[in-house]
């Protein structure tokens, strides 16, 4: 067995050639964590350090990430900032529209626990899990960008790991 662009693969030597094998859902996951297509859902002050990670010094586009308007054409979701109540009914028909597989990052504590408003605030959400399904929690008050670059590079991880049934 062999790593071929970090794909497992067999390789079984014939006379005349050889035939290269290797699963389809290893084959599947390598292509959706090498290009992952987001939706930015900025909301407040974590939106600035997630579009710092998407310009040229931190550049998302060596992870095959790149931004997307249309959730249409997205497979991930980056929602940053305080979320309130009011938003919430559009962040859940934004993540409805999504094509299947889909994932979400919820970055910042605003968006994680609600933040400084969690407990005086009655128009902020207490958390995005409590609205949408939530694949990697990135804490900070903002987090910085290397922190988001570590965010994605845990949910390629996880990508990598799923089976195609578990996909619906």
């Amino acid at each position: 067995m062999g790593v071929m662009n970090k794909v497992p693969v067999y390789v079984e030597k014939l006379p005349g050639g050889a035939i290269i094998t290797t699963k389809l859902d290893d084959v599947l996951n390598y292509a959706r964590a090498s290009s992952m297509w987001y939706l930015l859902f900025g909301l407040a002050c974590c939106a600035v350090e997630l579009m710092a990670t998407g310009a040229s010094r931190y550049d998302f586009d060596r992870f095959g990430m790149f931004f997307r308007a249309s959730p249409r054409q997205s497979d991930l979701m980056i929602v940053a900032g305080t979320l309130t109540k009011k938003m919430a009914p559009r962040l859940k028909r934004l993540y409805e529209q999504m094509p299947e597989p889909k994932y979400v990052i919820a970055m910042g504590g605003c968006v994680i626990t609600g933040g400084p408003f969690r407990y005086d605030c009655y128009s902020v959400e207490k958390g995005v899990d409590h609205i949408i399904p939530v694949d990697v929690y990135i804490p900070g008050c903002p987090p910085r960008p290397e922190s988001l670059l570590e965010g994605c590079i845990k949910l390629q991880e996880k990508i990598k790991k799923q089976k195609i049934k578990d996909w619906a």
